[in-house]
């Protein structure tokens, strides 16, 4: 793979060890925690528990039992019996042939949350795997060196078997067991561990666009009463968005110096667009939960007989992604409006497009001309169609891992958008629009890694210094869920 992109982000543990007790002990922070840096240490209980099913799984092999991918082929070929000779090395060639991906890779807190997500999994007694590849995978989080790289993208299969020959190149060539190598193979371990990041990665989002809007309504000098709190009656999710925003903006305009009586929609909706974010970002957590828990192995071990499973069709993380992204894309178009609206002296009172001296500069009219770009390249997006493979025997997919995928592109053109409305505030503040004492440290953040001035300058680099720094984490740690 000489001169395609490496993965990139932490290579190593940086963080504290868990250890593991039970398979619901590696939840969903747990898997977070590893994505952050965290090793696992699995309870010598629990590895003797995972030998007793896997002693129980070796002998029903030894009596003859048919297992798919395991004594047969796979897909179209599984009426294929294989000769215990064929069986022998038949993990390790699983692997090998489905290893067809290439970049763009995930980056290696992805990674390490896969391998957290691939051990829980294992974990449940229907996996029949050993305490040893358990194991081994807790030990892949405790290495210094990067973890194998895993494409992001191409996975035209029905469930994750491509990019997941790749996550286990190194298991595989150390050796795997019988059943070791479609174990490793099934299920949805991808999908699900993209879905707890991507969900936290949300909801920090949300919180920071709180922030945003409130800097955008308060440079307005809007009205408040859309904000206030009664108005979501017993929703528990808009009323904890609409506090937050209530406790960033302070009071309201003196009514008397009011420009309109009523704001532009964009300004006015804050409140059900960030809660809307919110309740997809449950969506996507309750999803990644199901999977976690379910039975993913298919082959699984059941009742001492090897059984075929669903459980490789991700079809409820894929939905729930796609509702989170539609959410997300809404809310950046939303923020890209009110940006716009602040280039209007007659919304503002500000001079004409934000500009320190209007017709000689431009002022940020071009930037809002970027962040309708950024909105446009991820606005598109229907239901994928399945389309037939592996000789008819795969006839349709869920594509929840390019759904995932779509969802952490949506997030970034947010994140972009983000950056440009506390752009377009942090320039009205310069032009003298005042800002609630609230948000005062928040803003003096964002004017710490950026230019003194207004004049006109290549903004671009504005972007990318306020979107680093919103991506380190600028307000964090985010309050708890709305509604949970």
């Amino acid at each position: 793979m000489t001169g395609l992109t490496e993965p990139t982000g932490p290579t190593g543990p940086t963080g504290p060890t868990i250890t593991i007790t039970t398979p619901d002990a590696l939840d969903a922070a747990a898997v977070r925690a590893v994505a952050a840096g965290a090793r696992l240490h699995l309870d010598d209980a629990l590895l003797a528990a995972v030998g007793e099913r896997r002693a129980a799984a070796v002998a029903a092999l030894a009596e003859g039992a048919p297992a798919y991918g395991v004594t047969s082929g796979m897909g179209a070929l599984a009426d294929r019996r294989l000769t215990a000779e064929e069986q022998a090395g038949h993990s390790v060639r699983l692997m090998a042939a489905r290893a067809v991906g290439e970049a763009p890779w995930l980056e290696q807190p992805e990674s390490r949350a896969l391998v957290a997500v691939r051990l829980r999994t294992l974990l449940h007694p229907e996996s029949g795997v050993s305490a040893d590849l358990c194991a081994r995978l807790a030990a892949l989080l405790g290495r210094p060196d990067p973890l194998p790289p895993v494409p992001r993208t191409g996975n035209g299969a029905a469930g994750e078997i491509l990019p997941l020959a790749h996550a286990w190149a190194d298991l595989a060539a150390d050796g795997l067991g019988p059943k070791e190598g479609i174990a490793l193979l099934a299920g949805t371990p991808l999908a699900t561990a993209l879905a707890l990041l991507r969900a936290e990665e949300t909801r920090v989002l949300a919180h920071q666009a709180v922030l945003a809007a409130a800097g955008a309504i308060a440079v307005a000098g809007v009205p408040h009463d859309p904000y206030r709190p009664e108005l979501a009656r017993d929703d528990d999710v808009l009323a904890g968005v609409l506090a937050d925003l209530g406790r960033r903006l302070g009071d309201a305009p003196d009514p008397t110096l009011r420009r309109h009586l009523q704001a532009p929609v964009s300004l006015r909706v804050v409140g059900p667009v960030l809660a809307a974010v919110h309740r997809a970002a449950t969506a996507l957590e309750d999803a990644a939960a199901r999977a976690l828990c379910g039975v993913t192995d298919s082959p699984a071990f059941l009742d001492d007989a090897f059984v075929g499973t669903p459980g490789f069709h991700g079809i409820d993380l894929a939905a729930t992604a796609a509702g989170a992204r539609y959410a997300v894309v809404h809310a950046a178009a939303v923020g890209a409006a009110r940006v716009h609206r602040l280039l209007d002296p007659e919304v503002t009172g500000l001079p004409a497009q934000l500009s320190a001296d209007p017709g000689p500069q431009a002022g940020l009219t071009p930037l809002h001309k970027r962040l309708v770009g950024e909105v446009r390249a991820v606005a598109d997006g229907g239901v994928p169609l399945p389309m037939e493979t592996s000789q008819g025997q795969e006839d349709v997919q869920s594509f929840a891992l390019e759904e995932s995928e779509r969802l952490r592109v949506a997030l970034g053109a947010w994140r972009t958008v983000l950056a440009g409305e506390l752009l377009a505030v942090h320039q009205a503040r310069l032009l003298g629009a005042p800002v609630p004492t609230a948000l005062q440290p928040a803003l003096d953040e964002v004017a710490a890694v950026l230019p003194e001035g207004a004049d006109d300058r290549p903004r671009g680099t504005d972007l990318a210094a306020i979107s680093a720094l919103l991506a380190a984490g600028w307000s964090s740690p985010a309050p708890p869920a709305a509604g949970r």
